[in-house]
C-alpha cells in the first residue's frame, strides 16, 4: 500500500530539545541564586534534575519544588525569577534543526499528509511548533494531554491515525526513541524511521530497519516506500 503520510515525534526529532532545555535550566538557576537561593549552581542543578526525573518534564512546578527542597519554604520571588529566566532563554534558543524545514518542504512536495504525535501539554506543544516556525507544515498535531494517554501506549498511536485519517500501513513515523516511538508505532503496522539525535541517540535498538543521523535522509526512504520499492 502506498505511503500517504509521515508523522513525527517533536522533541529531539524536529528540534534540539535536550540541549536548549538544559541550558535554560542552568541559566535559571544562576538567576535564582542571584535572587537569594541558598545553594551552589551544581547542587541546585542536581536537585532540579532529580525533581524532573521524579515528576516528569511536563510537570508545571519544577522551580517551586526546587526552592522548597533548598529553602524549606515557598519563596515567590526566587521561583518567579527562575520561571522568567527559563522561558526567556528557552525562547531565545528555540530553533528547528537545520535540516527540518527543507525536509518538510520536500515531503509536502510529494503530496503527503504531515502530522505530529507528541507527549505533553497541548498548548505548550502547539506553542513550540509556532515559535519554531513550522506549524503550517502539519495537517494535525496530536498530544498525550488531548487523548489522556501518552507514549508508548499503542492506543495513543491508533487514536492519532484515526484523527489524521491515515491507516498504519500507509504511514511512516519518525522519532528518536526506541521505546516510546519506534516499538509502539511498529507494533501497529506503521513504517518507522529512528533518528539518532538527542539524549537517546546511543541507546541500542533491535529491529530498527531504518536509522538515520540527518532528517533529510528520510526523504529517499519515504520516496522508496511510497513507490513500493522497499
Amino acid at each position: 500500500m502506498a505511503i500517504k503520510g509521515v508523522l513525527f515525534d517533536l522533541d529531539d526529532t524536529l528540534y534540539d530539545s535536550s540541549t536548549f532545555a538544559d541550558r535554560a535550566r542552568k541559566e535559571a538557576i544562576k538567576m535564582m541564586i542571584d535572587a537569594g537561593l541558598n545553594a551552589s549552581e551544581r547542587d541546585a542543578y542536581n536537585i532540579l534534575q532529580r525533581i524532573i526525573k521524579q515528576k516528569g518534564s511536563n510537570y508545571g512546578r519544577h522551580f517551586d519544588d526546587l526552592v522548597k527542597a533548598i529553602e524549606g519554604q515557598y519563596n515567590p520571588k526566587i521561583i518567579t525569577m527562575g520561571i522568567i529566566t527559563y522561558h526567556n532563554v528557552k525562547f531565545a534558543l528555540l530553533r528547528p534543526y537545520p535540516d527540518t524545514i527543507k525536509t518538510l518542504i520536500e515531503l509536502k512536495k510529494m503530496g503527503l499528509k504531515l502530522g505530529v504525535i507528541t507527549d505533553g501539554i497541548t498548548i505548550k506543544q502547539w506553542e513550540k511548533l509556532i515559535r519554531l516556525g513550522i506549524v503550517d507544515f502539519f495537517d494535525d498535531v496530536v498530544t498525550s494531554e488531548e487523548y489522556g494517554l501518552g507514549k508508548p501506549n499503542i492506543e495513543f498511536y491508533e487514536y492519532a491515525l484515526r484523527k489524521i485519517n491515515l491507516r498504519a500501513e500507509e504511514t511512516v513515523y519518525v522519532g528518536d526513541r526506541v521505546d516510546n516511538d519506534i516499538m509502539p508505532a511498529s507494533s501497529i503496522g506503521m513504517h518507522t524511521i529512528r533518528i539518532l539525535r538527542g539524549k537517546y541517540r546511543d541507546v541500542k535498538g533491535e529491529n530498527c530497519k531504518y536509522e538515520v543521523k540527518n532528517l533529510r535522509e528520510i526523504i529517499d526512504i519515504v520516496r522508496s516506500l511510497k513507490e513500493g520499492k522497499e
